[in-house]
């Protein structure tokens, strides 16, 4: 192949790429996924206000991680716009609800290592996970944002890593209890988008294998040993 045929079939490439994000089937696909990152910000921001009043010291920080999450909301909602999509705000409301009245429950009772495992860990890594796996499938634009949303997030992951390893004895049979009610949550949550997230070109397997090693990896800096971790982290793991 000559050098101005390979710079051509790299052009042509690029045009049916460009064909993919306006497409019907993509663009509904992305409705949903759009509308659940979406969703997804809007409760870490209300999460990490929450945890406000359960550690008032942190108060700064917490806010700071609050407006993170809001920024990372309006990137998302730009990234929608730009390929004139429409979130599907609904769907996304009921992807969450579950995890959300968990974490709503916890707060009321002052269970604090329970939300710090549901938005600091579970959600944080499942963030991590579908973003690194979105990033090289996504249009030019959703991808710059994306990129910048990815490395706050690993910041969020650090905050509670840091407090529970600070707290890790006596909060350890409380992360063992909350892990078993809410990461199978996640393993359903995987199973209700895996055919958008495919359309996106988002492998189900990938995104199961990203999460379990960012949990993984945050639940051996906490302080749990190598066979603890691959008891929680498969917990419910059957269902996927």
């Amino acid at each position: 192949m000559t050098k101005l045929e390979a710079i051509s079939t790299i052009d042509s490439q690029s045009e049916t790429d460009k064909t993919i994000f306006v497409s019907f089937t993509y663009k509904d696909a992305y409705s949903r996924i759009n509308a659940i990152v979406i969703e997804g910000e809007q409760e870490a921001y209300e999460n990490y206000i929450s945890l406000v009043e359960m550690l008032p010291d942190h108060e700064e920080e917490l806010k700071n991680l609050s407006k993170m999450e809001n920024r990372h909301k309006k990137g998302f909602q730009a990234c929608g716009r730009n390929l004139k999509v429409t979130p599907d705000m609904e769907f996304a409301k009921s992807f969450f609800e579950p995890l959300h009245t968990n974490f709503q429950e916890a707060a009321k009772t002052g269970n604090l290592v329970t939300c710090l495992l549901i938005q600091s860990l579970i959600i944080e890594c499942f963030a991590i996970a579908a973003y690194n796996i979105y990033i090289p499938v996504a249009d030019p634009f959703a991808r710059k944002i994306t990129e910048g949303v990815v490395k706050d997030e690993y910041t969020h992951l650090n905050f509670g890593e840091v407090w529970l390893k600070e707290h890790f004895q006596d909060s350890k049979a409380e992360l063992q209890k909350a892990n078993r009610q809410n990461l199978p949550v996640v393993w359903k949550m995987l199973n209700q988008v895996e055919k958008d997230a495919k359309t996106l070109g988002m492998e189900k397997d990938a995104l199961v294998e990203d999460f379990m090693i960012a949990y993984g990896e945050a639940l051996d800096n906490i302080g749990f040993k190598t066979g603890e971790i691959m008891r929680m982290s498969a917990y419910g793991l059957a269902a996927v």
